[in-house]
Protein backbone atom coordinates (compact mmCIF):
# COMPACT_ATOMS: atom_id res chain seq x y z
CA UNK A 1 0.00 0.00 0.00
CA UNK A 2 0.99 3.66 -0.09
CA UNK A 3 3.84 4.47 2.26
CA UNK A 4 3.70 7.25 4.83
CA UNK A 5 3.91 10.77 3.38
CA UNK A 6 7.35 11.37 4.85
CA UNK A 7 8.68 8.33 2.97
CA UNK A 8 7.52 9.17 -0.55
CA UNK A 9 8.38 12.84 -0.10
CA UNK A 10 12.00 11.75 0.31
CA UNK A 11 12.05 10.00 -3.05
CA UNK A 12 13.30 12.36 -5.76
CA UNK A 13 11.28 12.65 -8.95
CA UNK A 14 13.67 15.12 -10.59
CA UNK A 15 11.98 18.27 -9.24
CA UNK A 16 10.07 19.68 -6.30
CA UNK A 17 8.02 22.28 -8.15
CA UNK A 18 4.73 21.72 -9.99
CA UNK A 19 5.07 20.76 -13.65
CA UNK A 20 3.36 23.56 -15.63
CA UNK A 21 3.28 22.21 -19.18
CA UNK A 22 4.38 19.51 -21.62
CA UNK A 23 7.89 20.86 -22.11
CA UNK A 24 8.55 20.89 -18.36
CA UNK A 25 7.10 17.39 -18.10
CA UNK A 26 9.55 16.05 -20.68
CA UNK A 27 12.46 17.64 -18.79
CA UNK A 28 11.23 16.11 -15.52
CA UNK A 29 11.92 12.65 -16.96
CA UNK A 30 15.61 13.26 -17.61
CA UNK A 31 18.46 11.96 -15.46
CA UNK A 32 16.49 9.36 -13.51
CA UNK A 33 18.95 6.53 -14.29
CA UNK A 34 16.20 4.01 -15.02
CA UNK A 35 17.23 0.52 -16.13
CA UNK A 36 15.50 0.48 -19.52
CA UNK A 37 16.20 -2.08 -22.25
CA UNK A 38 14.81 -1.96 -25.78
CA UNK A 39 15.38 -4.86 -28.19
CA UNK A 40 18.08 -6.20 -25.88
CA UNK A 41 20.07 -2.97 -25.61
CA UNK A 42 20.36 -0.64 -22.62
CA UNK A 43 18.81 2.80 -23.18
CA UNK A 44 20.83 5.37 -21.26
CA UNK A 45 18.35 8.25 -21.65
CA UNK A 46 14.84 7.15 -22.68
CA UNK A 47 13.72 10.75 -23.30
CA UNK A 48 16.02 11.01 -26.33
CA UNK A 49 15.38 7.56 -27.81
CA UNK A 50 13.60 7.87 -31.20
CA UNK A 51 11.28 4.92 -30.48
CA UNK A 52 10.32 6.00 -26.97
CA UNK A 53 10.08 9.76 -27.51
CA UNK A 54 6.79 9.74 -29.49
CA UNK A 55 4.99 8.15 -26.53
CA UNK A 56 6.52 10.77 -24.23
CA UNK A 57 5.25 13.47 -26.58
CA UNK A 58 1.76 11.96 -26.39
CA UNK A 59 1.90 12.09 -22.60
CA UNK A 60 3.11 15.71 -22.78
CA UNK A 61 -0.04 16.55 -24.75
CA UNK A 62 -2.10 15.81 -21.63
CA UNK A 63 -0.25 18.65 -19.89
CA UNK A 64 -0.59 21.07 -22.78
CA UNK A 65 -4.31 20.37 -23.15
CA UNK A 66 -4.78 21.35 -19.49
CA UNK A 67 -3.15 24.71 -20.30
CA UNK A 68 -5.03 25.27 -23.57
CA UNK A 69 -8.45 24.00 -22.44
CA UNK A 70 -8.59 24.09 -18.61
CA UNK A 71 -12.36 23.76 -18.57
CA UNK A 72 -11.99 20.39 -20.25
CA UNK A 73 -8.73 18.96 -18.90
CA UNK A 74 -8.64 20.27 -15.32
CA UNK A 75 -10.96 20.05 -12.32
CA UNK A 76 -11.33 21.50 -8.82
CA UNK A 77 -10.00 18.95 -6.33
CA UNK A 78 -11.50 18.67 -2.87
CA UNK A 79 -8.35 16.80 -1.82
CA UNK A 80 -5.74 19.48 -2.50
CA UNK A 81 -8.10 22.43 -2.77
CA UNK A 82 -6.69 23.46 -6.12
CA UNK A 83 -7.40 23.07 -9.81
CA UNK A 84 -5.61 19.93 -11.00
CA UNK A 85 -5.08 17.95 -14.17
CA UNK A 86 -8.17 15.83 -14.69
CA UNK A 87 -6.02 12.70 -14.90
CA UNK A 88 -5.20 13.25 -11.21
CA UNK A 89 -8.74 14.13 -10.17
CA UNK A 90 -10.92 11.79 -8.12
CA UNK A 91 -14.38 11.84 -9.68
CA UNK A 92 -17.12 13.21 -7.43
CA UNK A 93 -20.09 13.35 -9.80
CA UNK A 94 -21.56 12.04 -13.02
CA UNK A 95 -20.39 15.28 -14.62
CA UNK A 96 -16.79 14.42 -13.72
CA UNK A 97 -17.12 11.05 -15.46
CA UNK A 98 -18.54 12.69 -18.59
CA UNK A 99 -15.72 15.25 -18.63
CA UNK A 100 -13.12 12.51 -18.30
CA UNK A 101 -14.55 10.89 -21.39
CA UNK A 102 -14.62 14.15 -23.34
CA UNK A 103 -11.03 14.89 -22.36
CA UNK A 104 -9.90 11.44 -23.50
CA UNK A 105 -11.70 11.85 -26.83
CA UNK A 106 -10.05 15.23 -27.36
CA UNK A 107 -6.59 13.85 -26.60
CA UNK A 108 -7.26 11.00 -29.02
CA UNK A 109 -8.04 13.55 -31.72
CA UNK A 110 -4.87 15.49 -30.92
CA UNK A 111 -2.41 12.63 -30.59
CA UNK A 112 -3.93 9.86 -32.70
CA UNK A 113 -2.47 7.34 -30.26
CA UNK A 114 -2.46 6.15 -26.65
CA UNK A 115 -1.65 8.97 -24.22
CA UNK A 116 -1.05 6.48 -21.42
CA UNK A 117 -2.60 8.15 -18.37
CA UNK A 118 -5.99 6.42 -18.34
CA UNK A 119 -5.00 3.35 -16.29
CA UNK A 120 -3.36 5.47 -13.59
CA UNK A 121 -6.45 7.67 -13.38
CA UNK A 122 -8.73 4.64 -13.11
CA UNK A 123 -6.43 2.98 -10.55
CA UNK A 124 -6.50 6.02 -8.25
CA UNK A 125 -10.28 6.27 -8.50
CA UNK A 126 -10.69 2.55 -7.77
CA UNK A 127 -8.32 2.66 -4.82
CA UNK A 128 -10.10 5.70 -3.42
CA UNK A 129 -13.30 3.70 -3.11
CA UNK A 130 -11.69 0.41 -2.06
CA UNK A 131 -9.49 1.91 0.68
CA UNK A 132 -12.49 3.75 2.12
CA UNK A 133 -14.43 0.50 2.37
CA UNK A 134 -11.45 -1.42 3.78
CA UNK A 135 -10.89 1.19 6.49
CA UNK A 136 -14.59 1.23 7.39
CA UNK A 137 -14.56 -2.54 7.87
CA UNK A 138 -11.13 -3.07 9.46
CA UNK A 139 -10.26 0.23 11.14
CA UNK A 140 -7.12 0.67 9.01
CA UNK A 141 -5.64 3.93 7.71
CA UNK A 142 -5.14 3.18 4.02
CA UNK A 143 -7.64 5.76 2.78
CA UNK A 144 -5.95 8.70 4.50
CA UNK A 145 -2.53 7.54 3.27
CA UNK A 146 -3.91 7.35 -0.25
CA UNK A 147 -5.41 10.84 0.06
CA UNK A 148 -2.02 12.23 1.12
CA UNK A 149 -0.35 10.50 -1.83
CA UNK A 150 -2.94 11.86 -4.26
CA UNK A 151 -2.55 15.36 -2.82
CA UNK A 152 1.23 15.08 -3.24
CA UNK A 153 0.81 14.09 -6.92
CA UNK A 154 -1.75 16.83 -7.52
CA UNK A 155 0.45 19.52 -5.96
CA UNK A 156 3.45 18.59 -8.13
CA UNK A 157 1.29 17.65 -11.16
CA UNK A 158 2.89 14.23 -11.57
CA UNK A 159 2.08 11.33 -13.87
CA UNK A 160 0.76 8.23 -12.11
CA UNK A 161 0.77 5.06 -14.18
CA UNK A 162 -0.84 1.72 -13.41
CA UNK A 163 0.55 -1.81 -13.70
CA UNK A 164 -2.36 -4.13 -14.37
CA UNK A 165 -1.48 -7.33 -16.26
CA UNK A 166 0.20 -10.47 -14.95
CA UNK A 167 2.81 -12.35 -17.06
CA UNK A 168 0.40 -15.33 -16.92
CA UNK A 169 2.87 -18.19 -17.50
CA UNK A 170 0.80 -21.25 -18.41
CA UNK A 171 -2.52 -19.64 -19.37
CA UNK A 172 -4.38 -22.93 -18.92
CA UNK A 173 -3.66 -22.73 -15.16
CA UNK A 174 -4.74 -20.34 -12.44
CA UNK A 175 -2.37 -18.21 -10.31
CA UNK A 176 -1.82 -20.78 -7.52
CA UNK A 177 -1.20 -23.54 -10.08
CA UNK A 178 1.77 -21.87 -11.78
CA UNK A 179 5.21 -23.47 -11.49
CA UNK A 180 6.66 -20.03 -10.73
CA UNK A 181 4.53 -18.26 -8.07
CA UNK A 182 6.18 -14.92 -8.91
CA UNK A 183 4.26 -14.79 -12.20
CA UNK A 184 1.43 -13.25 -10.19
CA UNK A 185 1.58 -10.48 -7.61
CA UNK A 186 0.73 -11.97 -4.23
CA UNK A 187 0.96 -11.31 -0.50
CA UNK A 188 3.93 -13.05 1.10
CA UNK A 189 3.82 -11.48 4.56
CA UNK A 190 1.24 -9.72 6.73
CA UNK A 191 2.50 -7.24 9.35
CA UNK A 192 0.98 -4.74 11.75
CA UNK A 193 1.88 -1.87 9.40
CA UNK A 194 0.62 -3.49 6.19
CA UNK A 195 1.47 -6.28 3.77
CA UNK A 196 4.55 -7.33 1.79
CA UNK A 197 3.92 -8.28 -1.84
CA UNK A 198 6.06 -10.14 -4.34
CA UNK A 199 5.62 -11.05 -7.97
CA UNK A 200 5.39 -9.34 -11.33
CA UNK A 201 3.17 -7.08 -13.39
CA UNK A 202 4.09 -7.21 -17.06
CA UNK A 203 2.08 -4.56 -18.84
CA UNK A 204 2.33 -0.85 -18.14
CA UNK A 205 2.31 1.28 -21.29
CA UNK A 206 3.59 4.48 -19.68
CA UNK A 207 6.06 2.92 -17.24
CA UNK A 208 9.09 4.81 -18.56
CA UNK A 209 7.05 8.00 -18.83
CA UNK A 210 5.53 8.01 -15.32
CA UNK A 211 6.75 9.51 -12.05
CA UNK A 212 4.89 6.89 -9.99
CA UNK A 213 3.41 3.49 -10.84
CA UNK A 214 0.48 2.02 -8.92
CA UNK A 215 0.74 -1.78 -8.77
Amino acid sequence: MVREMKDFERIAVGHQRPIPDGEAYVESLRGRELRVFLLGERVTEPVDHPVIRPSINAMAASYDLAVAEPGLATAESSISGRRVNRFLHITESAHDVVMQNRMQRRLGQITGTCFQRCVGMDALNSLYSVTFEVDAEHGTLYHERLRRFIRHCQELNLVVGGAMTDPKGDRSKGPVEQADPDLYTRIVERRDDGVVIRGAKAHQTGCVNSHWVVV
